[in-house]
């Protein structure tokens, strides 16, 4: 059967997919190691939809490694554009790759980012060790309105995150707030995922909300946002390695890291950052020819 997607034509099976989700973050799941897979934005963009297609916060492709992993990670965002990776979608992805036969149990996944490393745990949880991220830019100044300057950090944990710490968590207006962060003129041209942070009530962790790019709204979780806003927090608040993190969603994560010494030019530095939590299958699904 041919279908016409975004002008063109194309040949179009059944699509086979798996839906996931990661504290929250729930993603469809596509073995396309074979390249069947029609890797077209609008296709993607009306998949993701969630009042007239499946609906998600992303799509993701496992296909063949290209060099020392064990499969390539391709993650679409709902817009259709590809990103570097996805913390939350990594997770999930290691138990997808392992269901499939893609595998082991202890695996590496090949990301525009860089290897991530991932392993299973028998109860669902995922432990996944990010690529390295970049130096931190601390403490940088942004007017987001007339006479509202706010302070963010700004870290590359795969993907490029702004963090805001906040002490009320409940009465940031994340959409508009996340909206003038994403595309502030200090993050371009990529722009940036905005995080906000509050300290818990214990001292101990942290809370988090997220608004991201490609998305464009509020998330359930955000993995590297996760990682981002822990490794800012530990700076901020003098927390040690792990940080346990709430996301919105009310799933409870953990960010491992190693603090290393800052850069010559006083960036802190970290390495060996892990994102540990559950990943879990929903249900599997096919999406009929005529969608």
């Amino acid at each position: 059967m041919r279908n016409r997607t975004n002008g063109k034509d194309f040949e179009m099976a059944a699509i086979r997919f798996t839906k996931m989700n990661g504290a929250g973050n729930d993603f469809l799941m596509a073995d396309n190691r074979d390249g069947a897979f029609p890797r077209d934005p609008a296709l993607i963009t009306r998949l993701c939809s969630r009042r007239t297609g499946v609906g998600s916060d992303g799509l993701i492709l496992v296909e063949p490694a290209q060099g020392e992993g064990d499969f390539r990670m391709r993650f679409y965002n709902p817009d259709g554009s590809e990103a570097e990776m996805c913390g939350n979608g990594a997770r999930c992805l290691a138990r997808f790759a392992n269901r499939i036969g893609a595998a082991p149990k202890v695996m590496k996944m090949e990301t525009i980012a860089g290897i991530v490393e991932a392993k299973l745990g028998d109860d669902g949880i995922v432990d996944v060790r990010l690529s390295d991220p970049s130096p931190m830019r601390r403490k940088i100044s942004l007017e987001l309105a007339e006479g509202n300057v706010r302070v963010a950090d700004w870290v590359d944990t795969g993907v490029p995150h702004a963090v805001l710490l906040v002490d009320d968590l409940e009465a940031v207006d994340v959409q508009a707030q996340g909206r003038a962060v994403r595309f502030h003129e200090a993050f371009t041209p990529a722009g940036a995922n905005a995080d906000f942070v509050q300290l818990a009530p214990d001292g101990g962790g942290i809370l988090i909300r997220t608004y991201e790019r490609g998305v464009e709204a509020e998330t359930l979780a955000c993995g590297t946002g996760i990682a981002a806003s822990a490794l800012s927090a530990a700076l901020a608040f003098s927390l040690s390695s792990p940080v346990r993190v709430q996301a919105r969603s009310g799933d409870l994560l953990e960010v491992r890291f190693t603090r290393i010494a800052d850069g010559a030019d006083g960036a802190p530095r970290f390495r060996d950052v892990h994102l540990i939590g559950p990943a879990v299958f929903v249900y599997d699904g096919v999406v009929d020819e005529g969608f």
